[in-house]
């Protein structure tokens, strides 16, 4: 679509696909690969996120006004490996009472990673455990690279899905009460073209289907380069119906083979949305949830901001 001489790719996205705009956000809304749970006890919202040793913030609702609390694990992880004091991509979930933050050690770009576990019986401020490594790492040696990792239960069994780039997504089973690993992993999804530039993984499963979000593209440090336009990041989709094998996207291409829908991507000021997760909200039902840059704010990792939307999945694949 042609705006006197001028093309509006991101406008024509909004206009053809009917992005809704993320719902709205107060207090402190600044994030990066957010997940989101709500307390037992008393139904508060808590989002944990990148930075600050994992940076957590607490709510009475999902637009806020969200209050920072500070960081999970203020003297960093007991995993020894670089970037043990810089957290990544947490990954939240209520296993047997306790509350479980999965998290990536690792630093930009390099394949030396390990997904690590802390627990909390409250997620309050001092409360919780480090217990180190889940046993899934990698190096230079490995297919890929152990980070974004999203915990899976179907049945009695978990999984843990992850990775980043290399060969892209990979599964593992967990042990029975999802602090190992069990066993060895298989490839879930893999970009044969460009850099693969396939990440944040995260399962969901509605009706007879597992879906499985992942975030495609070019995620960070827009405010010095950016990207040729579809390059960013966006969330894609593929989907099952085993939570282990077989994923597809809308137009039948396995996941392994470059397969994805598109679910968002950028549209009017919202610019590279990804590092999503999906949530069931009491009162709104599934919700897609993420970061992404307001191009009315800025363009920098730092300034990216939480956003969330409805998923309709009536017609068999999530629609924002």
């Amino acid at each position: 679509m042609h705006f006197g001489n001028i093309v509006k790719p991101v406008l024509f996205a909004a206009l053809v696909h009917g992005y809704a705009n993320p719902g709205s956000c107060s207090g402190a809304c600044v994030v990066h690969d957010p997940t989101l749970i709500q307390r037992s006890s008393d139904k508060r919202y808590f989002r944990f996120s990148t930075g600050n040793k994992i940076s957590y913030a607490s709510s009475s609702s999902i637009d806020g006004p969200w209050t920072t609390i500070g960081s999970m694990l203020p003297s960093g992880s007991s995993i020894d490996l670089a970037g043990s004091d810089d957290l990544w991509a947490p990954d939240v979930h209520l296993v047997n009472g306790l509350y479980y933050v999965y998290y990536s050690v690792s630093t930009f770009g390099s394949q030396n990673s390990a997904l690590g576990l802390a627990t909390s019986a409250t997620m309050e401020p001092g409360s919780w455990t480090d217990h180190g490594t889940t046993g899934i790492a990698s190096s230079s040696a490995s297919a890929y690279n152990a980070i974004d990792g999203n915990l899976f239960k179907d049945g009695g069994t978990y999984y843990m899905n992850f990775g980043s780039f290399w060969h892209d997504i990979y599964q593992a089973p967990m042990s029975s009460d999802a602090t190992k690993v069990a066993s060895s992993s298989h490839n879930l999804a893999y970009d044969p073209s460009g850099t693969h530039a396939v990440e944040g993984v995260y399962m969901y499963q509605y009706g007879s289907y597992y879906y499985l979000f992942y975030s495609s593209g070019i995620c960070c440090g827009y405010d010095t380069s950016r990207p040729t336009s579809g390059a960013e990041y966006k969330i894609k989709v593929c989907r099952s119906t085993s939570p282990t094998s077989g994923f597809v996207d809308k137009s039948g291409i396995a996941c392994t083979n470059g397969g994805g829908t598109v679910v968002l991507e950028s549209h009017g000021t919202v610019y590279g949305p990804g590092g999503q997760g999906v949530y069931t909200d009491p009162s709104l039902g599934p919700v897609l949830y993420y970061h992404y840059v307001d191009t009315t704010v800025g363009y920098s990792d730092g300034q990216k901001l939480f956003g969330w939307n409805k998923i309709d999945f009536s017609s068999g694949w999530p629609v924002v």
